[in-house]
């Protein structure tokens, strides 16, 4: 590891004239021609790794590896082989088309670091060989001393030299709403990076002032370098309906390939079939239990739950996480534009004479100044305008409206000053300012000198200690304990308090300096600031916990205010919070506890959000990641989905992510959720559907190889019941209502096996009543000497239609068939009459005739698969019925 490497963590604790001496940086003239050369050999440029990506083709292959799509190539190599070329044909026709629909309806390729070399500066105006001058940005190199002014974006990380007024946006990094204020001395060696106010980071930007640093860290060693190697570290982890497809896909193919090889020895030594013709039948066997239509169908059921999110405003970008939202039993969210609107607002003011609070949220002006709930006017409240004064003049942000849209130009504190002047009932000047002492974190007030009506004062306005100070000087009244408990009582709440002051001065004074600031400052009042919470996203918490969703904050955040937004919003009870310093602490044993206690955490970083969802995943839950910035992107990468915000988010959440919110509003989670919920259910009973469709064609040819009779149908048969007819009829199932009372029930499990012992009984009892129905009315047939082609047609025929009445069982689960839902889903009965037209096209077609082996029928082979299926579907529903009295009894005994 590289000597960088070992001490860029702890560049903060060091001194400037250590970090220059470490370096080797001579102050005055910055980095020589050969030891930026030496440098650029030893760490290389300013840049990201570039991420090596698939071919298309590739991507378009990987969808064959299936072990179910496996069995089927195998059939279809030993068709070929014997010479059924046009079975070869179809079933091979059923593998590409699987494959095409998963490749298709798959997400885009993976572009977070595309994302993040977005964000990266273009150019640096660097000091080298004693002069400035402006490079390109991958130039850059550790020792190099960077100029930095406002608007500008840093291109490596800096440990800073100076800071004037130096103030950066670092939401994206570190998750705070607010610029922070850059100074230049030494820090703790434990600081926290959303605290290690003496450096600069890459990728980040200048709010405003001024500075100088030295690069301490470039390209993959910088913060946003960082989170870009634990992004491709990230595994990424299947969905619960992937693993349960997984495991149920070997189960099916370990159980096709016992059964077919015991038939297949019976066959041959017990009923002396032929090698080649018993193969075949296998093959028939094989192709029966296969649900080809299962993996086209699930793709088409997520493909609509995907165009019904993007209607509620979440855009899916894969598809299976539709289907994980359902299973979604804990959320975790980034407070910031995230429960939160990032729009910073006050809420109380406290003068000398009065409290009062202030309705109304983010920038726009629209609320009220309120005493005892009644709007006051400023008029008639003469420490409340003096407040609103100061706090308007003493400002150098800027309000703007654009199409009814408030925004600010400027820092987000100061905006809502503005705000809060222009709720006001009454007029509030904004003086002209004739001299000022700019806001600097070293000293934490600004200071303006005005004239108003021929008599000239000085504003104050700035953190309350520092105006404690001064009024303690000024004023022989002041109290200053009873402000610093009604201080408390706002930062208890999580409010930004800042305090106002004024001093008359005389009318000659032209300059206002530090000195004059601490003799005759009256203290006027504060006002408490805070990024408010989303009305709808408080209710939207309620809405998860209804559903048994567990919500948990985790922020940048301070810990006081990070409790107290909890609080108001339902997470955590105000009390109990871990800061990312104590997570770094606990072993993976001890967080894998805390993840269950604690619902607020502070101070992360990026390394702890990751294993705060990893520690969710230990302890079986299946979590959601919300988040808007870079910080973000690992956790969201790793969370069973990440939930990304749409307008606020940085285009690395989004790509890390595998859904969008487009309103970055809380709320739209809910509804995810519930079509996420819909969704599986559906899913769930179209397997119910399919599953005894093949057990039925198993049955079928399993007792007539058993039996030694003829084969009822051909491999190509069974792959057109299969593939077009289940996947035409399981269709209507996709636009099934979400079922009563869905949203008020916990998530399922996520060891939840895809079919519970219910779904087997069932699947087994339902294929035993097709199979059963068929081969009866089949053996009929053979006592009347038919030949095999017509025999076909009609199994074929039979369990075709028992299959679509069965339909109308499944619809609900164990709910009665023919209820109040039952014509609201349309598609079912325009689904039945396609398929009875697929039917009369594959018997009645000639050209289908010789493709498929079958031959016309008469009136009498409609009537009677229409009488079998009446019957099917009566008895499913007496066991239904039996089924529900016992669930809704054993639910009445727990």
């Amino acid at each position: 590891m590289s000597e960088m490497s070992d001490q860029e963590k702890y560049w903060h604790a060091q001194s400037k004239e250590d970090v220059l001496s470490g370096l080797d940086v001579n102050q005055d003239k910055g980095l020589t021609s050969d030891q930026v050369s030496e440098k650029l050999n030893e760490y290389g440029k300013n840049e990201l790794p570039e991420k090596e990506s698939e071919s298309e083709l590739i991507k378009f292959l990987k969808h064959f590896h299936d072990v179910l799509i496996y069995i089927l190539i195998v059939a279809a190599v030993i068709t070929a082989v014997l010479g059924h070329y046009i079975d070869t044909a179809v079933i091979l026709l059923v593998a590409v088309i699987n494959a095409s629909i998963g490749y298709f309806q798959e997400s885009k390729a993976e572009q977070a670091l595309e994302g993040i070399k977005n964000m990266l500066s273009l150019e640096a105006n660097v000091l080298r060989n004693g002069s400035k001058q402006m490079i390109d940005a991958s130039e850059v190199v550790p020792g190099d001393l960077v100029y930095l002014n406002a608007g500008d974006k840093i291109p490596a990380d800096l440990r800073l030299l100076q800071a004037d007024n130096l103030k950066t946006e670092e939401a994206a990094l570190t998750g705070e709403s607010t610029s922070t204020e850059k100074v230049t001395g030494e820090l703790d060696e434990d600081t926290v990076l959303g605290d290690r106010e003496n450096m600069a980071f890459s990728g980040t930007s200048v709010t405003s002032g001024t500075g100088v640093g030295i690069v301490v860290a470039t390209g993959s060693h910088t913060e946003i370098g960082k989170i870009n190697e634990s992004i491709s570290e990230v595994e990424e982890l299947k969905t619960p309906l992937m693993k349960q497809t997984d495991r149920f896909g070997k189960q099916v193919a370990m159980f096709i390939v016992a059964s077919s090889a015991l038939l297949y020895v019976f066959g041959f030594f017990v009923r002396d079939y032929g090698a080649a013709e018993l193969l075949l039948s296998i093959i028939g066997l094989a192709v029966a239990a296969i649900p080809e239509g299962l993996p086209a169908i699930i793709s088409i059921i997520l493909a609509l739950g995907v165009q019904n999110m993007a209607k509620r405003k979440a855009i899916v970008r894969n598809l299976p996480s539709v289907e994980t939202l359902g299973a979604v039993s804990v959320i975790c969210s980034d407070k910031t534009g995230t429960l939160t609107k990032n729009e910073m607002t006050v809420t109380s003011v406290m003068t000398r004479e009065s409290a009062y609070e202030v309705t109304g949220t983010g920038y726009s002006p629209k609320g009220e100044i309120k005493k005892d709930d009644t709007e006051v006017s400023v008029d008639e409240e003469s420490h409340l305008k003096d407040l609103l004064k100061i706090m308007k003049t003493c400002n150098d942000a800027e309000l703007q409206e654009d199409d009814g849209t408030w925004t600010i130009n400027g820092e987000p504190t100061e905006g809502c000053l503005l705000t809060l002047a222009e709720k006001a009932d009454g007029e509030v000047p904004r003086h002209d300012v004739i001299s000022k002492i700019p806001f600097d974190s070293a000293y934490k007030y600004m200071a303006v000198l005005i004239e108003e009506e021929g008599e000239r004062y000085i504003y104050i306005k700035g953190a309350p200690d520092r105006l404690f100070d001064m009024a303690k000087e000024g004023e022989s009244d002041f109290d200053r304990s009873f402000w610093e408990d009604k201080m408390k009582e706002r930062t208890t709440k999580g409010e930004r308090v800042l305090a106002a002051g004024i001093k008359k001065v005389d009318s000659t004074k032209e300059e206002v300096d530090h000195d004059d600031l601490f003799s005759g400052v009256n203290f006027i009042g504060f006002t408490g600031i805070i990024d408010p919470p989303r009305e709808e996203a408080i209710v939207a918490v309620e809405e998860c916990k209804k559903a048994g969703i567990q919500v948990k904050m985790i922020t940048g955040d301070h810990k006081d205010t990070a409790m107290a937004i909890g609080e108001q919003m339902g997470i955590g009870d105000g009390q109990k919070g871990l800061e990312g310093r104590e997570i770094d602490e606990m072993s993976d044993e001890e967080l894998s506890a805390a993840i269950m206690e604690y619902d607020v955490f502070a101070r992360t970083s990026p390394e702890n959000k990751l294993r705060l969802v990893k520690a969710l995943q230990e302890n079986d839950q299946v979590s959601a990641m919300t988040g808007d910035g870079v910080n973000d992107a690992p956790a969201l990468k790793r969370a069973d989905i990440g939930v990304a915000m749409g307008i606020k988010g940085t285009e690395v959440a989004k790509e890390s992510s595998q859904m969008v919110l487009v309103d970055d509003n809380f709320e739209t989670i809910v509804g995810a959720v519930e079509e996420g919920r819909r969704v599986y259910s559906n899913l769930k009973k179209t397997i119910l559907f399919i599953l005894p469709t093949n057990g039925a064609q198993s049955l079928l040819i399993m007792i007539s190889i058993l039996l030694g009779t003829t084969m009822p149908l051909s491999p190509i048969q069974i792959l057109w019941v299969n593939m077009v007819i289940a996947v035409t009829v399981s269709l209507a199932l996709a636009f099934e209502p979400l079922e009563e009372g869905a949203m008020n029930r916990k998530p399922r499990p996520v060891k939840t096996p895809l079919l519970t012992p219910y779904y087997i009984f069932r699947i087994a009892f339902v294929s035993l009543l097709i199979g059963g129905g068929t081969l009866l009315f089949s053996q009929n047939l053979l006592g009347a000497d038919v030949d095999e082609a017509y025999l076909n047609s009609v199994v074929l025929q039979t369990v075709v239609i028992m299959q679509m009445f069965h339909l109308f069982n499944t619809r609900n689960e164990i709910g009665f068939a023919f209820n109040r839902n039952f014509f609201k889903n349309k598609v079912a009965f325009l689904v039945s009459g396609v398929l009875l037209g697929l039917q009369a096209f594959i018997l009645y077609v000639p050209f289908m005739n010789v493709a498929f082996g079958t031959v016309p029928l008469g009136l009498d082979y409609w009537l009677i698969p229409i009488g079998l299926g009446i019957i099917v579907f009566t008895i499913i529903e007496i066991e239904k019925t039996i089924t529900r009295k016992f669930v809704m009894k054993r639910n009445h005994q727990n």
